[in-house]
């Protein structure tokens, strides 16, 4: 089948993405910025990739008719720009015009299960998306999850950081709140068995698995596979402004996000009983499989995608493009240069940098500097990077951004996410010479961006020289 895939940089797409080809679909990938989508791919025959914003339907014209299914993988939720609950009613809106036009004969859309009386924002804005994208020309197949567990996946990896750093929790009342979490692998099963399947059209499936725990007994339990000993002591006094500082703090969750998350999590999501997995032959995998599962993939350092990578500002709302050309006019550069012996070393040093890894020199700097920022209400050190080896164009790495990572090439250009007065690119560079040539530029915005350039100038002559140094050793 021809399918169109959105939200194609997201963490469920990209999870979905390789097994409808290994399914043998051919398959169109919608993208704000081709730049951002993993190469790995693009090369590949039966994959298009066509740049669409379901915000501006005048890019939707590159959309073709022939396609016979689309799955709607688009959210809001994360972003620190606007009102989430406008901009998913008007990509939901723009999607169905246009898919109308086409020969889509099913939509899958990924929901999440809203059958309390009272929902959150989220929740109300996923079920508003719902009946936007019902009775249509096409058929529309719903499936709703609540808290999905998987290796780089938000709810994840909140968790892991709460268990992991905190021995002793003092947490808000909505520990006790229920849910019913489900494994990324029987998620994208689900996506995947749903599609053709008419007894699925025009219907709505709650999908969770065999476990309805509170997020209390999550942690301890996410504890127990860890072999962590815990301690958590709800109390009844944590405002929701506060337990989304509380998370933010202490996770590498964004503080929009948090909000969004704490006032989801008050809601109970438990599943309606539906005979769907009895229809498509799939067997739920339990909570505590679901996180051995999750840390085999990052043992193995195979995460294939991560909610970090996720846009969730501003900054590149308008593509790539414009910031991987650095500027050379009103900026400031520190350029360092320096002869290496061992190119795989060196180019295989560029890659790993960052996350657990570490700059290299000066680390303590590093942490401190992503202190301050996180202080500021930035991104921080604590997004860290996906795979410790591989990297690839949109991923987060700690408080920075991959816009070019061409191994082939030798050349790693990373844009800031920090708060600054300014902009600023770190690149690395080996050329055909041997050569290895780092280059930091800031680009300041008036007064304070000029002050704040000289005020850390003593330190990049620590940072920068023994960085450059570290990775030219042999």
């Amino acid at each position: 089948m021809k399918i169109l895939l959105t939200g194609v940089t997201g963490y469920i797409a990209q999870r979905l993405l390789p097994v409808l080809l290994e399914n043998g679909h051919e398959v169109i990938c919608c993208v704000r910025d081709k730049n951002r989508f993993n190469n790995k791919f693009d090369i590949l025959s039966n994959v298009k990739v066509i740049e669409a914003d379901f915000l501006k339907k005048e890019t939707l014209l590159n959309i073709p008719n022939d396609i016979d299914v689309a799955f709607y993988l688009i959210h809001s939720m994360s972003t620190q720009i606007g009102d989430f609950e406008n901009m998913e009613e008007i990509c939901a809106t723009n999607f169905k015009n246009c898919i109308e036009k086409t020969n889509a004969k099913q939509v899958i859309y990924l929901s999440g299960i809203s059958n309390a009386e009272d929902l959150s924002k989220h929740l109300s804005s996923r079920k508003n998306v719902e009946s936007i994208l019902s009775g249509s020309n096409f058929a529309l197949t719903t499936l709703k999850a609540g808290i999905i567990v998987g290796s780089g996946s938000a709810s994840f990896e909140i968790i892991r950081d709460l268990v992991e750093k905190l021995p002793i929790m003092i947490t808000p009342r909505w520990l006790k709140t229920k849910c019913q979490p489900i494994a990324i692998r029987n998620v994208v099963e689900f996506l995947i068995g749903v599609i053709g399947r008419q007894e699925t059209y025009n219907q709505s499936y709650d999908i969770g698995g065999p476990d309805i725990l509170t997020y209390k007994e999550m942690l301890m339990r996410f504890a127990k596979v860890r072999k962590l000993k815990r301690r958590i002591f709800i109390v009844p006094i944590m405002t929701p402004k506060l337990s989304s500082y509380w998370l933010y703090f202490v996770t590498s969750t964004s503080y929009a996000l948090a909000q969004n998350l704490v006032n989801s999590m008050k809601i109970e999501v438990i599943c309606k009983p539906n005979n769907l997995a009895d229809l498509l032959g799939i067997t739920y995998i339990d909570y505590d499989s679901s996180i051995r599962l999750a840390f085999d993939k990052i043992s193995q350092n195979q995460v294939l995608s991560s909610w970090k990578d996720a846009q969730t500002s501003d900054i590149f709302s308008t593509g790539f493009t414009k910031f991987i050309e650095v500027p050379v006019n009103g900026c400031y550069k520190d350029i360092r240069t320096v002869q290496i012996e061992n190119i795989e070393l060196s180019t295989d040093k560029i890659w790993s940098i960052g996350g657990k890894t570490g700059w290299y020199y000066g680390n303590w700097m590093w942490k401190i500097r992503g202190f301050m920022d996180q202080i500021a209400g930035g991104v921080g050190m604590r997004r860290g990077r996906k795979s410790d080896t591989e990297i690839v164009s949109g991923d987060t790495l700690d408080f920075w951004r991959v816009l070019i990572a061409d191994k082939k090439e030798k050349r790693l250009l990373l844009y800031a996410e920090m708060k600054l007065p300014g902009e600023a690119w770190l690149e690395f560079k080996i050329d055909n010479n041997n050569i290895l040539k780092q280059t930091a530029t800031f680009r300041p915005l008036g007064l304070l961006g000029r002050l704040y350039w000289y005020t850390v100038l003593p330190f990049h002559g620590f940072i920068f020289k023994g960085m450059i140094n570290k990775i030219a050793e042999s």
